[in-house]
């Protein structure tokens, strides 16, 4: 039996949580979060007892593992307590604010000899699959991604200090996606707006952004984000190659080349798959079925990080 924790109870725990109740193997043992509240109610339905901390949770619960939900300025300690007591960790996007954080629980990670999956959940969508086959051995040339939406409800999302804007809390899926399908990233050169979103009470993070990327292997690449639209948006990225010309948009993979359009449409539930994998891992002690390791994802965030370096001072950052 697996026995895991909760640090964090919101939307998105609650989608782990669907899940991992599918699997006889798990056991929810303990959940904690800053509103009691909604702790309580998430452990009426997942089952294990309340706990005031995390590290009240981790001493009095002992869970195998825990799945840390909480905002991106929440990461830091949370982790490295769980790490100092072998607990194993599932850490959602993006695992930290800013990467002195990020070193400090990679540090605690690879001392404690841990397993760790960061919540990067496209990377488990079996036609993310096929887009990695079809570009294997490909060059690539162009990638251009766009994250057009409105402003998610939750008040620290509009507050630079606790989630790091747009680029970093949401977008940080299609530029962890550019680095899984095309490579890492070697510079970046960013710009951003402010203004349209003043009368928005607390609100201090850029209205939309522009970023450019240069890859290691030469390519190119664009990733525009905005959220002050009001009507719905859409999640895109194109991948251009000699061959082909590769387009994400969903679960979707569309694919032209030689004067013909072919569709590819997710058969699975990233989620679950990427719960799977992790709870699978768990169990046996191997981790190859992990696709975005903490290490891993502290790179994406680099990224991230780089790009709002990079809107602010108007100059690029090499990574």
């Amino acid at each position: 039996m697996v026995k895991i924790g909760f640090v964090g109870c919101g939307g998105i725990a609650q989608e782990h949580l669907k899940h991992l109740r599918t699997m006889q193997e798990v056991k929810i043992v303990g959940a904690c979060d800053t509103n009691a509240a909604r702790a309580k109610a998430f452990a009426a339905g997942a089952g294990g007892e309340v706990h005031a901390d995390p590290v009240s949770l981790y001493d009095k619960a002992r869970p195998d593992a825990v799945y840390v939900t909480v905002p991106p300025f929440a990461h830091g300690a949370i982790e490295e307590e769980a790490a100092a007591r072998g607990i194993h960790l599932f850490v959602e996007k993006p695992v930290a604010l800013d990467a002195a954080t990020a070193a400090r629980v990679s540090g605690a990670i690879k001392r404690a000899g841990i397993l760790s999956c960061a919540g990067y959940c496209y990377r488990y969508c079996d036609t993310i699959d096929t887009a990695r086959a079809l570009l294997k051995g490909k060059a690539v040339s162009l990638v251009h991604g766009a994250w057009i939406g409105g402003l998610p409800p939750t008040p620290w999302w509009r507050r630079r200090g606790q989630s790091g804007g747009q680029i970093l809390e949401q977008t940080t899926h299609l530029f962890d996606l550019i680095r899984y399908l095309c490579g890492p990233v070697q510079e970046v050169h960013a710009m951003a707006s402010r203004g349209c979103m003043s009368r928005v009470e607390g609100f201090d993070v850029d209205d939309s952004s522009v970023v450019a990327l240069r890859l290691k292997t030469g390519a190119v690449a664009s990733v525009t984000s905005t959220c002050i639209i009001n009507h719905p948006g859409r999640t895109q990225l194109e991948i251009v190659t000699p061959e082909l010309t590769l387009t994400i948009c969903g679960g979707t993979v569309r694919v032209e080349e030689d004067h013909r359009v072919t569709e590819y449409r997710s058969e699975c539930d990233m989620y679950a798959e990427e719960n799977r994998a992790f709870i699978d891992a768990v169990r046996t002690g191997k981790k190859g079925g992990i696709r975005s390791s903490y290490a891993d994802a502290v790179k994406t965030l680099l990224v991230t990080c780089a790009a709002n370096e990079s809107a602010e001072t108007g100059m690029p950052v090499k990574l």
